[in-house]
């Protein structure tokens, strides 16, 4: 196809866009709900890997004492601990830095915690490494053994979660992107329909001097990928709005650094837009074009 071909399509895409304002609009309406859907599973599915990666650099066991531990408790715990040949690293945290730690991580809320008895409910904390996570429920029984400890937590459970978590998140965005897949498909394709009945005169004419199937085709292909395309734009709009509400009343006076903090929309704005627009202009494109040879009989 020539150049000039090719914006006398581009060209006629727009026109087709116009002629039928209605059906326009629907069909922008079901990619645009596809595109939003699908960019609120992406957002969440980043912040559950971003979590994630988070927990990973945090200490994996965590060994939670008695409120009412002894000296002596204590310090067997920490001996068997520095001991242990699969423990690589720890570090031990009293009741008041535990308490900074939980205040820390409140941020402007941090006030309702400024007459708390932190000696009296706040126990002593270890904080473990291990050199094999595979050595990880053999670690927690030989602490529980010990007579000052009262918990052991290992983030292993919280992995396990989230990973679940991430797990369906990608099963159910691909379920959504299938069923409004075809939803917008079916939409676009009666857009495409009643644009060839209405250019079918026109169509006929232009066999009969030679125009070829594809150069025929091109403009119901470009007009689709328009739709698709000013959905995704529209879509990425919304998302990123919305997202970044949400991450500002969410995160307002917590650290950034804390392991359940949200990413920045700035971050992942332009990863929601590349999605938005290559998905969009996708389906516009391949739903015209499918249309357009299923009832264009050229």
């Amino acid at each position: 196809m020539s150049i000039r071909a090719f914006f006398n399509s581009v060209r006629e895409g727009f026109k087709g866009i116009a002629r039928h304002p209605l059906v326009t609009i629907a069909s922008i309406s079901t990619i645009l709900l596809m595109l939003i859907v699908m960019s609120a599973f992406f957002i969440f599915s980043a912040n559950v890997r971003s979590i994630m990666r988070k927990l990973s650099q945090e200490p994996p066991i965590e060994v939670y004492m008695k409120l009412q531990v002894t000296e002596e408790e204590l310090n067997q715990t920490a001996l068997m601990i520095d001991q242990d040949p699969a423990i690589i690293d720890a570090s031990v945290n009293d009741p008041q830095q535990n308490y900074e730690y939980f205040k820390a991580n409140l941020g402007s809320s941090s006030s309702v915690l400024d007459d708390f008895d932190y000696n009296m409910y706040l126990p002593y904390t270890f904080h473990i490494r291990i050199s094999d996570p595979a050595l990880a429920q053999d670690v927690v029984n030989r602490l529980m053994l010990m007579p000052g400890v009262s918990k052991v937590s290992q983030e292993s459970n919280v992995m396990h979660f989230l990973t679940n978590a991430r797990r369906i998140v990608n099963m159910t965005t691909v379920v959504a992107f299938i069923v409004l897949f075809l939803i917008a498909l079916f939409i676009i394709s009666n857009m495409v329909r009643i644009s060839v009945y209405s250019r079918a005169s026109e169509i006929e004419i232009m066999k009969f001097v030679g125009a070829t199937n594809f150069y025929i085709r091109m403009p119901y292909i470009i007009e689709g990928a328009l739709v698709g395309l000013i959905s995704a734009v529209c879509a990425w709009v919304i998302s990123v709005m919305t997202y970044r509400t949400i991450f500002y009343k969410a995160m307002e006076g917590i650290d950034l650094n804390s392991f359940y903090a949200l990413i920045p929309a700035g971050r992942v704005m332009w990863w929601v837009l590349v999605i938005a627009v290559v998905i969009g202009v996708l389906i516009g494109a391949v739903g015209s074009g499918i249309s357009v040879r299923k009832y264009i009989k050229v």
